[in-house]
């Protein structure tokens, strides 16, 4: 059975308001028989809640509903399966064969239902698979508890308060082990052959690896596509972050299908440009000019921050590239015989930092620093920061996965003012772009 999107009612609510009369006193009778229907309105309505003397009556009231539910689903599996109604045979001479019983666990509780059988056996429920004691409605829950940064032990508590329901660790592991799949998936899918902008940047964690505690980096790429949306293009773990491992994702995108690649923004790590420059020759590269003003107050004294900012947000709001180097010189004169790293740092990357400035203002606003995967960084870390220590590499890579699936779920639309930055792209990089 598919999983449900978030939000979604559950089916065997959905199917359940399918299943019995409008009022309370023909509701359970109606509910046996299956013959009418129960109005999503009228479950919710004054007239139908109290007839319930409290939380738990309707509680258990819910409890029968999704029972009778997943029960008539089943039938209806097996007349699917049978491809004849309840009395019939099927073609190759398979029929029914009475009832197993089973105990489901489910986001209202335990259940003992009845699972029906065929003869021979043949039998595969898509609903509550064999093997199999919980729903999906409720091993969502748990995914999505994880997610969200909830340790096993936690969702554990969590779902035995909510749901009065035991779950162990093991059985939590389990299911969201099955992530693991999505994600195989998704880091090997195809890419758009074109990307305008690529944001990169890399977080690092503490994992455990061989007895010791270590450091290892998750590179994570975020690309802006010809229809003006976001896509987080993959994340790569790796051992802290390194030039040379860069160059290794930028060549796992090329095999996935990226062609070219028109601006990237990135920090200033040595040997970044010549990385990006060496699978992606035509790239523009932006250096983050917010990254650059921070590494330029590190040794400021306090007293004079606010003047030293001042000077430094005189070259990157100059109109273009040779006001801009109006104002480095001044900055230099003014503050180089005290801070002559802050001054070196800019001539050095000054090629890189300047980028944003041969472009129109709107485009600017979106290359000239990473703040957009900063952004989505600080939302992962809000998801994992109760995890002082992954114990392995898998674990790190299905916590990040979801945490980026539920950070990512809003990116629906184009960045804003899509049209007018669309245009000026395809007049700046008419012989690039194909739309």
């Amino acid at each position: 059975m598919r999983s449900l999107p978030a939000g979604d009612t559950p089916i065997f609510i959905r199917i359940g308001f399918r299943m019995s009369g409008i009022y309370f006193n023909k509701l359970y009778s109606d509910m046996k028989k299956n013959e009418k229907t129960i109005r999503k309105e009228d479950v919710l309505s004054a007239d139908f809640l109290k007839e319930f003397g409290n939380a738990e009556e309707l509680g258990d009231f819910l409890k029968r509903l999704q029972k009778n539910a997943v029960e008539a689903m089943l039938e209806g599996e097996l007349d699917a399966h049978l491809g004849n109604g309840k009395h019939g045979k099927s073609e190759d001479g398979n029929y029914r064969n009475g009832h197993g019983s089973k105990k489901i666990r489910t986001s209202f509780g335990e259940s003992q239902i009845r699972v029906p059988r065929d003869r021979e056996g043949t039998f595969s429920p898509m609903l509550v698979p064999k093997r199999k004691s919980m729903v999906d409605g409720l091993e969502n829950v748990i995914v999505s508890l994880y997610s969200k940064g909830m340790s096993n032990s936690d969702i554990r508590e969590q779902v035995s308060e909510a749901y009065g329901i035991e779950v162990s660790p093991a059985t939590i592991s389990r299911i969201t082990d099955r992530v693991t799949e999505d994600i195989v998936a998704w880091q090997n899918r195809p890419l758009d052959p074109v990307y305008l902008v690529v944001w990169m940047d890399a977080l690092v964690f503490k994992v455990r690896e061989n007895s010791k505690v270590v450091n290892k980096a998750v590179y994570i790429a975020v690309g802006l596509r010809t229809d003006g949306k976001k896509e987080v293009l993959g994340f790569w773990l790796g051992k802290n972050e390194s030039a040379s491992f860069w160059m290794s994702v930028l060549t796992d995108m090329k095999a996935r299908g990226v062609r070219d690649v028109l601006i990237t923004a990135t920090d200033n790590l040595a040997g970044f440009t010549e990385a990006i420059k060496s699978v992606f020759p035509q790239t523009a590269t932006q250096i983050c000019v917010v990254h650059q003003v921070r590494n330029s107050f590190k040794y400021v004294a306090h007293k004079e921050r606010k003047e030293f900012a001042k000077d430094m947000k005189a070259i990157y709001d100059s109109a273009n590239e040779t006001q801009a180097k109006q104002a480095l010189e001044y900055f230099a004169q003014k503050w180089e015989h005290k801070y002559s790293y802050a001054v070196k740092s800019w001539r050095d990357n000054w090629d890189e930092l300047t980028v944003f400035l041969g472009f129109p203002l709107e485009i600017r606003k979106i290359v000239y620093t990473t703040n957009l995967i900063e952004n989505l960084n600080g939302k992962i870390r809000k998801y994992t920061k109760n995890k002082l220590s992954f114990p392995t590499d898998e674990a790190v890579v299905k916590t990040v996965f979801l945490a980026i699936r539920e950070a990512t779920k809003k990116w629906t639309m184009p960045v804003r003012n899509w049209g007018m930055i669309l245009n000026q792209f395809l007049v700046i990089f008419e012989d690039r772009i194909k739309i």
